[in-house]
């Protein structure tokens, strides 16, 4: 059986120019029968946060940020916050949407290292 190819995304910011493409691409991956991880860091914890996504709105777009969550999470995106960014943000575990799972530095580092692409925003 041939390897799934495999896109990571590097999710560094909560401003809405950079928390939406993410998504966007996230879900065009996962529509090709991509896999994809999302690892969320520094600003872009506050996308993962209970409440957070609500707070972070770009006009036209073509669903909310929830929605697009809610989309990639039901398709298997495996979405990592990044502990050792938890006291620079003021984050705790308990602070996460339900189905995130937390990792750090070498976390991003294996998860890229298998990746056939890999994002940053």
């Amino acid at each position: 059986m041939p390897k799934m190819a495999k896109m990571v995304v590097f999710c560094g910011s909560d401003s809405p120019q950079r928390a939406f493409p993410p998504f966007m691409l996230g879900s065009g991956a996962l529509a090709m029968d991509m896999e994809l991880v999302l690892f969320f860091t520094m600003d872009g914890l506050n996308i993962i946060r209970k409440g957070g996504a609500e707070q972070i709105k770009l006009e036209g777009a073509a669903k909310t940020l929830p929605e697009f969550i809610d989309m990639v999470m039901e398709a298997g995106a495996k979405m990592i916050a990044c502990s050792a960014a938890f006291p620079v943000v003021g984050c705790q575990e308990e602070d996460l949407l339900d189905g995130v799972e937390c990792g750090g530095v070498a976390t991003f580092v294996a998860e890229a290292e298998e990746a056939d692409v890999v994002l940053t925003f």
